[in-house]
C-alpha cells in the first residue's frame, strides 16, 4: 500500500500527489467516490461498471416500496 501525508486547505480540500492520480490515470474531470467508515476514508476513481449492481439493487428496492400497499396511505394526506 502506498501512503502519503497530505494538507486539507482552509476550504477543506486535499491534492491527491501526482505519483497517485497518475498511476491510476485520474485526469481532471474524473469523478472519485468517498466513503468514511469509523476513522477512516477511503477515495476510489468512479467506473460506471462499479454502479451497476447497486442499480439493480435499488430499482428492485424502489419498485417494493413504490408497490407497497403501506405507501398509498400518503395518498389521502
Amino acid at each position: 500500500m502506498e501512503a502519503r501525508i497530505i494538507k486539507v486547505t482552509d476550504k477543506g480540500q486535499i491534492s491527491l500527489p501526482t505519483g497517485m492520480r497518475e498511476s491510476l490515470d485520474i485526469k481532471q474531470g474524473d469523478e472519485l467516490i468517498i466513503a468514511k467508515e469509523d476513522d477512516t476514508i477511503l477515495i476510489k476513481k468512479v467506473k460506471r461498471e462499479d454502479f451497476s449492481d447497486l442499480l439493480r439493487h435499488s430499482e428492485k428496492v424502489a419498485k417494493k416500496l413504490w408497490n407497497s400497499k403501506e405507501d398509498e396511505v400518503w395518498n389521502n394526506v
